[in-house]
């Protein structure tokens, strides 16, 4: 968890919602665990309804370190990438709440722009993971992190899965 409490005292939504931070805080927090020697892994994405393959790629990220920060795009920023009208079909509160109640998740943190290169750039983790449908040179922070001497992977992506197929399955159903 990000903050030491006193876990009689705390519910288990607010240790949740204490996981879903702004930059500033989670600037702060990075640094924390870079100098606790701590390998801080980032990701992002929409993760508009969760599914099978959302949950396999995240615990495959979780497992390139000890600290996992997801970045969801807000809901202006899914506009923007041109997912269809219907796109976000859960608002980012949703959204990011989802992510945040995953215990293997450390940090949650919404951005506005089209892509995080700014939020990579301020945060420079140590690992910064994409799906295998990316080339290491097409994903967004990539320099940045490789200059900074960290490293950036690629995942391989749980076929079958994903929004789009479970938005078409309601929709025909």
């Amino acid at each position: 968890y990000l903050y030491t409490t006193n876990a009689m005292e705390t519910s288990k939504l607010d240790l949740v919602n204490n996981k879903i931070v702004e930059l500033i805080e989670l600037k702060r927090v990075v640094a924390r665990w870079q100098l606790k020697r701590e390998k801080v892994v980032f990701t992002n994405g929409v993760f508009d309804i969760i599914h099978k393959g959302h949950v396999e790629y995240l615990l495959r990220a979780a497992d390139q370190g000890n600290r996992l920060i997801v970045a969801v795009n807000s809901d202006e920023s899914v506009k923007s990438l041109n997912k269809g009208t219907t796109r976000p079909l859960q608002d980012e509160g949703s959204r990011v709440l989802a992510l945040a109640a995953m215990t293997y998740i450390d940090a949650v943190v919404v951005f506005n722009e089209h892509t995080p290169e700014n939020l990579i750039a301020e945060l420079l983790p140590d690992v910064l993971v994409k799906g295998g449908d990316y080339k290491i040179e097409e994903i967004v922070g990539h320099k940045q992190v490789q200059a900074n001497g960290g490293e950036v992977l690629t995942i391989p992506l749980t076929g079958g899965y994903s929004t789009t197929n479970i938005e078409q399955k309601i929709k025909s159903a």
